[in-house]
């Protein structure tokens, strides 16, 4: 599995997790601090088992418990978003800008893309329904055309 960030033209913003976590009143450990490096280097979409496998290499200290409990504060604080991609567990990426996601079904590749013509497109049949969209989420699973 990896992140392929194809047709995106947000600026994905690094965020200083740990002024925000201090901010919220939390206390942060050497754990989390390794917790927190990960996340804001990381350019793909992991799940809580393989930031738990990251941060264990550099501090085996670490339980996945700290990696699902600091995961939990952070989606809180909206920093970080949680996506349910079909067929497995939950994975993380930052919160940036709006984009959607294209899901490799064969290989889990999560492609990242954002398209003014779709975007149009999703306001202009909200609108003949009578609707305005307030949040949407698109994700694409698909397989390489060979």
């Amino acid at each position: 599995m990896k992140h392929i960030p194809a047709m995106v033209d947000t600026i994905q913003h690094k965020h200083d997790y740990e002024a925000m976590l201090r901010e919220a009143g939390v206390r942060i450990t050497r754990p989390r601090q390794v917790i927190l490096r990960i996340l804001s280097e990381t350019e793909d979409h992991p799940d809580a088992v393989e930031i738990f496998n990251r941060a264990s290499a550099i501090d085996p200290s670490i339980s996945l418990s700290t990696v699902y409990r600091t995961m939990k504060l952070l989606e809180e604080k909206g920093a970080i978003q949680r996506h349910a991609f079909e067929g497995g567990r939950a994975r993380f990426e930052q919160a940036a800008g709006h984009h959607d996601h294209l899901i490799d079904v064969d290989t889990g590749d999560v492609i990242e893309f954002h398209s003014r013509k779709l975007e149009a497109l999703q306001e202009e049949i909200a609108r003949e329904l009578g609707y305005e969209i307030v949040h949407h989420r698109m994700e694409l699973y698909a397989r390489k055309c060979r």
